[in-house]
């Protein structure tokens, strides 16, 4: 039996690749404006008084002028009828000074999330939620795709840039995570398990991945119990718990003594995000006026 003490993960810093990506952006930015007089121009959508939205879009917004980018907030009421939602969308899709629309989820009981994001038009959907665009990704074709997953496909690579052949495994199933995750990376060639709240022995599945991706919205559901030493773990999990502080899904001091490596929350995922929005909307500008799309990925 050995004796060797595994050594801790090594945390992988999502601040500090997004302040590099930023710094990529706002070059690229640069270059949009003055060689091509084009202002990248960000539209977001925000229904309602969620004070956890209220944070989010305001951060969104900060992040976009930090890179010029242009960001404007469109503020309605809580009680705003769907049809009016609809017709600011329809507006912002006709506006050739807007390349990119994002509607702040979640939103009130009286509008159809469904409906609302079917309106988005698919060249400025810099969520990436459109039908138009998940198949795109599910079908191997260029398009924006949603900005977690992209931010956590750069994370694992920044620690294992080579991931044909390895195997994955995806906690969660969501539109928003989990399936676009999936798909990411089946693009990289790799062997993806995908594990959902009817999975039988969660340990087991998850003890299968070189590559453990957690979305599951369940504080540290995801132990060091079900972890394959030296595998990298990226926790998208972000949960308040009684005393104020922020979980992720992964129990972090636990994992941290089997993994390679691991991201910590906050400071992993969430920077990530913001920063891919950002890229997806210099993405959308380049497309809709017939430039180059930029290649972001680390």
């Amino acid at each position: 039996m050995s004796n060797v003490v595994p050594s801790p993960a090594q945390t992988i810093d999502g601040r500090k690749l997004a302040a590099a990506l930023r710094v990529r952006l706002k070059n690229h930015v640069d270059v949009l404006l003055n060689d091509h007089k084009i202002l990248p121009s960000l539209a977001v959508v925000l229904v309602g008084d969620d004070p956890a939205s209220h944070v989010y879009v305001a951060n969104k917004k900060k992040a976009a002028e930090k890179v010029g980018i242009r960001s404007s907030v469109h503020q309605l009421p809580r009680e705003t009828s769907q049809d009016e939602v609809l017709k600011l969308l329809h507006k912002l899709n006709e506006d050739a000074r807007t390349h990119g629309i994002l509607v702040q989820l979640p939103l009130p009981k009286q509008i159809d999330t469904a409906t609302i994001l079917r309106a988005i038009e698919p060249a400025k959907d810099v969520d990436g939620l459109t039908v138009q665009n998940a198949g795109r990704l599910a079908s191997g074709l260029a398009g924006l795709f949603p900005c977690t997953p992209l931010g956590c496909l750069a994370l694992i690579k920044s620690v294992r840039p080579q991931l044909a052949g390895l195997h994955a495994v995806v906690v969660g199933r969501s539109n928003l995570v989990g399936k676009p995750m999936a798909q990411l990376l089946l693009r990289e060639n790799c062997t993806v398990t995908v594990v959902h709240s009817r999975s039988r022995d969660l340990d087991a599945l998850t003890r299968l991945g070189d590559i453990v991706v957690v979305a599951a919205g369940k504080p540290g559901l995801v132990t060091a119990a079900g972890i394959k030493p030296g595998a990298t773990v990226i926790d998208v999990g972000i949960n308040r718990a009684a005393d104020g502080t922020l979980q992720g899904d992964v129990d972090f001091a636990a994992v941290a003594r089997v993994a390679g490596a691991i991201t910590p929350v906050p400071g992993g995922v969430g920077p990530m995000t913001i920063a891919y929005l950002l890229a997806n909307t210099v993405a959308a500008a380049c497309r809709q006026h017939e430039l180059t799309q930029p290649d972001f990925s680390i």
